[in-house]
């Protein structure tokens, strides 16, 4: 009896340093700005002016926070961006602000309410 209760120990022992030994599993998130830089030159190409996704991706953060409205903000985007379409317009758009600045949501949402592309 005492041979069993020293295995089970010993099967006790061996098998919590295995659990303890394990590494936990990984959550971690990249920063905003490398998911946001992955988001738009990787996943998608864009050319931005001077080949600064960031800066550009915070601009149009400073856009929003000052209360541009999203039709100006989507008018300049394709402007100054390639692709330049209403689709890649709005992605940039809203891959800036949700990753960037996810506090100015809400002021993109209120600016965006009713927006229609042009024709």
């Amino acid at each position: 009896m005492k041979r069993c209760t020293a295995i089970a120990a010993l099967v006790a022992v061996g098998l919590g340093l295995v659990a303890s030994t394990q590494a936990p599993p990984a959550a971690a998130v990249p920063g905003p700005e490398i998911e946001y830089v992955y988001n738009v030159k990787v996943r998608r190409n864009y050319e931005f002016p001077n080949n600064d996704a960031i800066g550009y991706g915070f601009g149009i953060c400073d856009k929003v926070a000052h209360g541009q409205p999203y039709a100006k903000v989507m008018g300049d985007v394709k402007d100054e961006t390639s692709p330049n379409d209403e689709f890649a317009a709005n992605y940039l758009v809203s891959n800036a602000v949700g990753i960037l600045c996810p506090a100015q949501i809400w002021q993109l949402r209120n600016t965006a309410a009713g927006y229609r592309p042009p024709a």
